[in-house]
């Protein structure tokens, strides 16, 4: 067991590679301004034309959605695997970077928590934890394929859904091209959510029990909830340290949240009312019909006494 430990330990956040690792627009792959926009604008154009060629071409008869087979659970497996790996290694990551460097901080009167909201001015994109932090922006793209497989299945297409998985790889983007404050915490937060709603996923994908209640959407409402609690906690720190790094890109970042936290709200309060109308009018219905029935058999009895 402890082998195995070590091992983890190791491929998780002592690896050559991770150690080693430096955010390089020259050498990596999708680190560069150019490739963040154009992928952005080849997700969302693409997405729309696929939404108005199944709604304008080929569905004009044909109303049933198109059969994906075990492709949604197949996804939602790979990113639940995905996010619980890249939680374990930054959190290992940010272990070993916080035993490597304490000695400096008790000089600058730091804690570990305070270096997981503020990053020290000068910090550059190196390290173990933005590797983490790069593997995570890349898994962002893979996030986008739920977005292919709603149109092809509902034939819908959400604003919302297009806004949030275009901010949140311009966001991940910002994180390592600026060597952004809070992406520790952004990551552990993500991650931890998107393992345990890409796992309930799957489990209502292979036809196990769903919950009674709006699982996905507390969990989305907690994720948004924390992730305001921590740009409250960078500000506060900012001013009274004396300055994180990257905060230009952390002002644009909450920006950016405040909009898509709007958004969900907006989006989940229409849903809800639009459920809530669709109840009241089955019952209506309901009523009318047993009305209906009542009248009819009141009609009856009227005419056995005649």
């Amino acid at each position: 067991m402890m082998i195995l430990i070590q091992n983890l330990r190791f491929y998780l956040s002592e690896h050559p590679a991770i150690v080693g690792f430096r955010w390089s627009p020259a050498h990596l792959w999708g680190s560069t301004w150019c490739f963040l926009f154009t992928s952005v604008a080849t997700y969302v154009g693409f997405s729309i034309f696929l939404h108005l060629l199944l709604n304008l071409l080929l569905f004009r008869r044909y109303h049933r959605p198109l059969p994906l087979g075990p492709l949604p659970a197949l996804h939602s497996l790979s990113m639940a695997l995905i996010s619980a790996t890249i939680f374990a290694g930054i959190l290992l990551s940010s272990a070993a970077e916080i035993r490597d460097t304490r000695w400096f901080w008790r000089r600058t009167k730091t804690t570990p928590f305070q270096w997981l909201l503020c990053f020290p001015l000068g910090t550059r994109p190196s390290g173990r934890v933005f590797f983490w932090s790069y593997i995570f922006y890349l898994s962002r793209f893979l996030h986008t394929l739920r977005t292919f497989f709603t149109i092809l299945k509902r034939r819908r297409l959400s604003f919302f859904q297009l806004f949030n998985h275009s901010i949140l790889i311009s966001m991940s983007f910002l994180w390592l091209e600026f060597s952004q404050s809070f992406q520790v915490l952004g990551i552990l937060l993500s991650t931890s959510i998107y393992a345990v709603v890409y796992g309930y996923r799957f489990w209502t994908a292979i036809g196990l029990p769903s919950a009674c209640f709006p699982f996905v959407v507390n969990c989305q409402l907690v994720l948004l909830g924390c992730n305001l609690v921590c740009h409250i906690g960078v500000l506060l720190l900012h001013f009274i340290k004396g300055g994180c790094n990257g905060i230009g890109a952390w002002i644009f970042n909450s920006v950016l949240n405040g909009t898509v936290l709007l958004l969900f709200l907006n989006f989940h309060v229409r849903m809800y009312l639009r459920k809530r109308s669709k109840i009241s009018h089955r019952i209506d219905d309901r009523h009318f019909v047993n009305n209906v029935k009542v009248a009819g058999n009141l009609e009856v009895v009227k005419d056995k006494h005649l």
